[in-house]
């Protein structure tokens, strides 16, 4: 196992992580396993997040014993003080541990990180709990690539989380600025969210990356663990057959696939429209159909409320048929 210094925290973790969101597809039982197959491939870096349901507490049942060998990340969505250090508290007391090595700031939009910084934000909360020894460092993941450029020169943002792989390559120029200003870049979504079935292309592709500080994806399977593992230690130049499996790849997902990027926003109907096509992800590719429906069940509008006035299809980077995505996601989604 390759292992890299996590930018500027100093942290030193494998090349490969584990991402926490399958975890709520097994048990406590079933997340030793894993651990105890992570810690034999010399894989040493895990994330999760508060809004994983039972992510942070199988994973907390799972490493009591080897806390030690593990570097632990998990992240918010909390925007106020008040709101943060309840989370903190919480994640704490899930993975029954003293402190948390990296606690992130989870996807704010816009308006969400000016709030978070301002007084009363849930920075302050965050840099209170590093003073005080809870947490090591502080990072943010974003899905937004101008976040991502403003994230950048963001003082106290240590790591950035962000999507990157075969057909999201739209924060390559700023992975690498990462690279030059000693910020750690945790890659998330490497296979698209499950759109992207060849695993061992996705991760070489990604690792081919030198910028990359670690690659992310969830396992729930310790053959997956094993397969990752191969692919990701393989150093070697992408050869001419997996160049074209990219290219393949990108022929079939690239004119369908939402980057998440949000350039369609605002949407007339006040739908959260990547969030749609997300959760539908997770439902669809995922097998985390409960979760899925229950994280769209709370959107205030749905695929369903779309009145097809086409604006969003006008500002598209991608030209995405989006009034088309939408009707499926409704169907697939029940509203």
């Amino acid at each position: 196992m390759e292992y890299r210094i996590l930018g500027k925290t100093g942290l030193r973790i494998s090349r490969l992580g584990f991402g926490g969101i399958p975890i709520q597809k097994i048990d406590a039982e079933g997340a030793g396993k894993l651990i105890r197959d992570l810690i034999k491939e010399g894989v040493n870096f895990i994330d999760s997040a508060r809004g994983y349901t039972v992510s942070e507490e199988y994973l907390g049942y799972a490493l009591e014993g080897v806390r030690d060998r593990f570097v632990i990340a998990t992240k918010s969505m909390a925007r106020t003080k008040e709101a943060m250090e309840k989370d903190i508290d919480t994640s704490l007391k899930n993975f029954r541990t003293n402190f948390i090595d990296l606690y992130q700031i989870h996807n704010p939009g816009a308006k969400d990180l000016e709030q978070v910084m301002a007084p009363g934000g849930a920075l302050e909360a965050l840099c209170e709990a590093k003073a005080a020894g809870k947490i090591r460092h502080i990072g943010i993941t974003l899905h937004s690539a101008e976040l991502f450029r403003q994230a950048i020169d963001l003082p106290w943002v240590e790591t950035i989380m962000f999507p990157y792989n075969i057909v999201e390559t739209q924060g390559e120029e700023l992975i690498s600025l990462c690279g030059e200003k000693n910020i750690g870049f945790i890659c998330m979504k490497p296979l698209a969210g499950g759109a992207i079935e060849d695993a061992a292309t996705a991760l070489r592709f990604i690792v081919s990356n030198s910028a990359v500080s670690v690659v992310i994806p969830g396992m729930a399977d310790v053959s997956e663990i094993a397969q990752n593992v191969v692919a990701v230690s393989d150093t070697t130049p992408l050869n001419q057959e997996e160049q074209e499996k990219i290219a393949k790849i990108r022929a079939d997902l690239g004119t369908n696939f939402c980057r998440r990027c949000n350039y369609c926003a605002p949407c007339t109907a006040g739908i959260n429209i990547p969030s749609v096509f997300l959760f539908e992800g997770y439902y669809s590719r995922y097998d985390l159909k409960d979760w899925a429906l229950d994280r769209y069940g709370h959107l205030p509008k749905t695929a369903s409320d779309c009145i097809e006035c086409g604006l969003c299809e006008d500002r598209c980077p991608y030209n995405l048929p989006i009034r088309q995505m939408l009707k499926k996601a409704a169907e697939v989604m029940g509203k």
